[in-house]
């Protein structure tokens, strides 16, 4: 390209040169040299004129390739069309892998919708028509929350918290249950996929029927063994000495059956019944105060140190069963997996972002590796730990549960022989003010 610069200018400066000398001839360089000047501006008018055509026309076919010309226009040429087939390569690229990406998609039984930053549809593949009745050509730029008119959608899509799915029914089949799952991209932009889980609801729903009507059923069988079994053992000094080992292996094992059966309940009652609307209002240091006085007589033999932390004036609204429930259930797991003479702490602090409860132990403590997993219906980090302590394995499957329905969350840290950390996440709409007596008595 510098080299035609300097052709170039090396044209003009001749074209001068000539120009002056014929004005010299003839007496009027001044005049000659406008002539020449205005002659060389016409030529680069030309040639603008020419480049401007060609740039209008390149959509069109006939106009692809670009106007001869020598010199710097030549190369000006030249290097714009080899820009001009770099970009329609690339473009042609680019749409090649859009095209296969919409078809996969197509392919697809699970709904793929793309939404733009102001929440209109920008595109969605054919799953999407089936599942939730869009139409091509008609929806396109239409707001998802005008053709999804479900409460809950509008709540969970204007909230941008994603991290857990959506289930709703769909909007044109009733008898199908949809997954709503939503990822921030771009600037602002969603994409959505929805498939059809209604199998899997199906499952689920009788399954926790299945728990909820055999545990109910287990439930008066078992209380009569161990009622039976009671008797005989208050009465033992009736009964021959060979069989009174055996009847107290069965009350222990029955009293266990018991338990379970108990909180199989518990957790069917929990996924199957939402929190009523009137909910109570928990003055919260009174209910840890409680836990921690029922714990120490129960664990008294194992000499262990109960403290409570907590900041003064601490109101939750929520069901006070379930959460003395949790709770409890926390605050004696610690008690069990510490040895004697353990410390346990409660702890409850109030953050910008809510309210923190924490049931802290210096206990056995728990492998890295168990901690995704243990609120997981029976698993076990030891089998031989639930025959020593008689756990159900239920236990902090029915925390989860808990602080699910009262918007919480459940983090675990522990190591082993460095004991445990529950922490139990409130969030802040869950928080009530101090009654106006204890403001005033403050």
């Amino acid at each position: 390209m510098l080299r035609e610069w300097r052709s170039e200018l090396n044209r003009l400066l001749l074209l001068i040169a000539g120009a002056s000398l014929l004005g010299l001839i003839v007496g009027k360089p001044t005049l000659f040299i406008l002539f020449a000047a205005l002659f060389y501006l016409s030529r680069m008018m030309f040639q603008l004129y020419r480049l401007n055509r060609w740039l209008e026309n390149l959509p069109d076919a006939s106009q692809d390739e670009p106007p001869e010309a020598s010199g710097i226009w030549g190369s000006i040429f030249d290097g714009i069309y080899r820009l001009q087939r770099r970009e329609r390569q690339a473009v042609s690229h680019l749409k090649s892998i859009l095209d296969k990406a919409q078809e996969s998609s197509a392919a697809l039984e699970m709904a793929v919708v793309m939404i733009n930053h102001r929440g209109n549809l920008e595109w969605w593949n054919k799953a999407a028509e089936t599942l939730l009745g869009f139409r091509t050509g008609q929806d396109k730029h239409q707001g998802v929350t005008n053709l999804l008119r479900e409460p809950r959608f509008f709540e969970y899509f204007e909230s941008r918290k994603y991290a857990e799915p959506l289930r709703i029914p769909s909007p044109i089949h009733k008898n199908l249950i949809l997954e709503f799952q939503i990822t921030l991209f771009g600037e602002g932009e969603r994409l959505m996929l929805v498939r059809d889980v209604s199998q899997m609801h199906k499952l689920e729903s009788m399954r926790k029927d299945f728990v909820g009507n055999v545990s109910h059923e287990l439930r008066t069988p078992i209380t009569v063994i161990n009622g039976y079994l009671e008797t005989l053992l208050d009465h033992k000094d009736t009964v021959a000495p060979r069989w009174v080992k055996p009847l107290e292996q069965m009350h222990q094992q029955s009293q266990r059956m018991e338990n379970i059966v108990r909180d199989l309940l518990t957790l069917s009652r929990l996924e199957t019944k939402s929190l009523p609307k009137e909910q109570d209002r928990i003055d919260l240091n009174a209910l840890l105060r409680e836990i921690k006085s029922e714990a120490e007589q129960a664990f008294a033999q194992k000499s262990h140190q109960f403290e409570l932390k907590s900041e003064p004036e601490l109101y939750l609204k929520g069901s006070i069963n379930e959460l003395y429930s949790a709770l409890s259930n926390l605050v004696f797991n610690a008690a069990k997996y510490t040895p004697n003479g353990g410390e346990i702490t409660l702890a409850s602090r109030q953050h910008s972002a809510g309210l923190d409860v924490e049931v802290i132990d210096n206990g056995v403590g728990i492998a890295e590796q168990h901690i995704p997993r243990l609120t997981e219906r029976f698993y076990r980090v030891d089998e031989s730990r639930s025959t020593d302590t008689g756990g159900t394995g239920l236990g902090l499957a029915i925390v989860k549960h808990v602080l699910a329905r009262h918007g919480g969350s459940l983090e675990i840290y522990s190591k082993p022989e460095k004991g445990s950390r529950f922490v139990c996440h409130f969030p802040k709409e869950r928080l009530l003010p101090a009654p106006v007596q204890a403001v005033k008595s403050a």
